[in-house]
């Protein structure tokens, strides 16, 4: 008979390099939800499922996505096994994060050029500077 791992909170922060309190938040936003044990149940207890489910939040997190899309995304996972409507509800936040990252790229692409065209003038303006004959030389 296999037993089920089970971590403390220094154990889940060691291995993703983040603080206690980072997965407190976690488990206030209903990510996570460990065994309580010890007095009071002040110990918490994480189970594999909440370890694999921190992961998939952090891999949310590098995607971008923020930890409400993260947490619907990983609901999905708790639900039946009917692929169909999970797939359907990933592929929706998926296609809303693209969008907001179109538009940032589109924004950055303005941006960028814009600082083209002033780094052109300046150094055209520079370039005249250069070539006008100084008073001090005269």
């Amino acid at each position: 008979m296999a037993s089920n791992p089970t971590y403390t909170i220094s154990d889940l922060a060691r291995e993703f390099d983040l603080t206690t309190r980072a997965i407190r938040f976690y488990e206030d936003m209903g990510l996570l939800q460990p065994q309580r044990e010890g007095p009071g149940g002040r110990n918490r207890v994480y189970s594999a499922r909440d370890r694999t489910r921190l992961k998939l939040t952090l891999r949310a997190k590098r995607l971008g996505l923020s930890l409400t899309e993260a947490k619907d995304i990983i609901q999905m996972y708790d639900s039946p096994r009917d692929t169909g409507p999970q797939l359907h509800k990933f592929l929706s936040i998926l296609a809303g994060h693209k969008r907001q990252i179109e538009d940032q790229l589109a924004d950055l692409t303005a941006n960028l050029e814009e600082v083209k065209v002033h780094e052109k003038e300046a150094r055209a303006l520079l370039a005249k500077l250069d070539k006008a004959p100084r008073p001090d030389k005269a």
